[in-house]
């Protein structure tokens, strides 16, 4: 498990790359420069919302997650002022190679 915080803000500071350790294996978590994600909640469905630099953010997040070798139950928690827009709610992209 891994969780973000930052102490500048919404987002992480600009090319801001976190590598951490779960059970031995090595992932690095990248936020591009001028990454701005959101996401809402809208009671039947959620919104992701972002700019470019936000979505290549999360592609690249979860590439991170798919990578051989990434263990069953790998995630990143992203939440308001942690890797997310003010106002956001939270969003956990976990690896599951349950069936």
């Amino acid at each position: 498990m891994f969780a973000m915080t930052s102490e500048y803000g919404s987002a992480p500071a600009e090319g801001t790359r976190v590598t951490a350790a779960t059970d031995g294996v090595a992932q690095t978590f990248t936020w591009e420069a001028d990454a701005r994600i959101e996401v809402r909640d809208l009671g039947g469905e959620v919104v992701i919302e972002a700019n470019a630099a936000g979505l290549r953010t999360l592609a690249g997040h979860l590439l991170a997650l798919a990578c051989d070798g990434v263990p069953d139950g790998s995630h990143l928690h992203l939440e308001d002022s942690n890797g997310l827009e003010d106002g956001s709610v939270g969003l956990v992209l976990e690896r599951s190679d349950d069936e």
